[in-house]
């Protein structure tokens, strides 16, 4: 197979940009284009509820490349224009401001997009945090309110919960699981994740969740729980989640699924592949479809789609990761841990808030996780991958 002529990303983010790096490292001369719906080059997106919404950072340092670094990319970037349409035979992309870009490969690298509840865009005081401008104007408000409210206890919740106390806010953490991050970390850890925010000062309010918003001349000053009881804020962040951006491809014929369906190999159909937070694909491993939100997997898989892209036959089957910072804390996860799994401390100890845990169902280590001790859950990650190993020997 020749290498295209003309790659096309879609999506200005860190899974597009990594893309692109990826084809020139292997050796790709031929022509990149960029499109990216925000005006902004390429930035990180996890340091915007830490680093950024703390003010430890400038907005600015979040930019992953410098101008030089991109010039020498020698790639074109068309930025501030999203794309709305994909005609999938001819690999167009119409855009809105009118133009169409066709290419001999297309990657859609879009990302996600925040969940919000009814209402909330017409009340100032209201934020999602998704974008750099989102963390901005998050942060001048918790600097100028007392009283935040953060609607939604999973991990991004959880962390500007933990960013909004450190600024000395008073903060309450609302939301549906009965720990924050459950869902995420099983019941025992995430037990210690509550006590972790309760020790700060963080007011939790678990199995529960945000079903209105109060307000007064038009700014928010409280939000509705379902037993009637309204909690002040002068601050509400909303954080129940976010949805795959593919908006945009209803009606090209790409199979969308909660993210952009693809194949093993990354590959949504003929010369189309999709990467990052919007990309579900068929992990061999597991044996199931995955999507991951999460920055590793982003970069990881833009190896194998710019492989694929010029010719390669390479499948994605990563041992997912993620990982989180709240206050004094470190959590990193390797695997895919389950409420229902077993956890055994296998180094450190949860009394000293270091260790790492080993997570098993039935006897197979399905997690890793580590408190305070990223090179012990490195280390014990082997155990995963030995164990993904037999798995996909056939036995003798």
């Amino acid at each position: 197979m020749n290498a295209p002529g003309h790659v096309l990303v879609v999506g200005a983010s860190a899974a597009g940009l990594g893309t692109a790096e990826a084809l020139r490292r292997q050796g790709y001369q031929g022509r990149i284009t960029m499109l990216g719906a925000e005006s902004r080059l390429p930035y990180d997106r996890p340091p915007l509820s830490k680093q950024v919404l703390s003010g430890a950072w400038e907005p600015e340092r979040a930019q992953l490349r410098s101008r030089e670094v991109l010039d020498a990319l020698d790639a074109e970037f068309l930025l501030g224009d999203a794309a709305v349409a994909l005609d999938v035979p001819t690999r167009t992309v119409r855009t809105a401001s009118g133009s169409a870009l066709s290419a001999d490969a297309v990657v859609v690298a879009t990302g996600l997009q925040a969940r919000t509840l009814p209402g909330q865009e017409a009340l100032r005081g209201v934020h999602v945090l998704r974008t750099l401008e989102d963390a901005v104007a998050l942060r001048n408000d918790l600097l100028g309110g007392s009283r935040v409210v953060v609607a939604g206890n999973g991990v991004l919740g959880a962390e500007i919960a933990a960013t909004a106390r450190q600024l000395g806010r008073d903060v309450t953490l609302v939301g549906p699981q009965p720990a924050p991050m459950a869902g995420q970390l099983g019941p025992r850890v995430a037990g210690l994740l509550a006590e972790l925010h309760t020790r700060n000062g963080v007011r939790l309010m678990n199995g529960t969740a945000v079903t209105g918003l109060t307000s007064s001349r038009g700014r928010v000053n409280g939000v509705l729980l379902p037993n009637r009881e309204t909690l002040p804020a002068d601050v509400v962040v909303v954080a129940i989640g976010c949805t795959p951006a593919t908006a945009w491809l209803a009606g090209s014929g790409l199979r969308l699924d909660d993210g952009v369906m693809c194949d093993a190999n990354c590959r949504a159909a003929e010369g189309i592949y999709a990467v990052g937070d919007v990309a579900r694909w068929h992990h061999e491993t597991l044996g199931t479809s995955l999507r991951l939100e999460n920055r590793t997997s982003a970069v990881e898989q833009t190896a194998v789609v710019a492989a694929n892209i010029l010719g390669a036959c390479r499948t994605y089957a990563p041992v997912p990761y993620f990982w989180t910072d709240q206050f004094d804390t470190k959590i990193q996860v390797y695997g895919t841990p389950s409420a229902d799994a077993t956890v055994t401390v296998v180094e450190g100890s949860e009394q000293d808030h270091r260790f790492a845990a080993r997570y098993s169902l039935a006897g197979r280590p399905t997690a890793v996780l580590g408190w305070n001790m990223p090179k012990q859950a490195r280390l014990h990650r082997q155990v995963l991958v030995d164990a993904d190993t037999r798995a996909t020997v056939p036995s003798r």
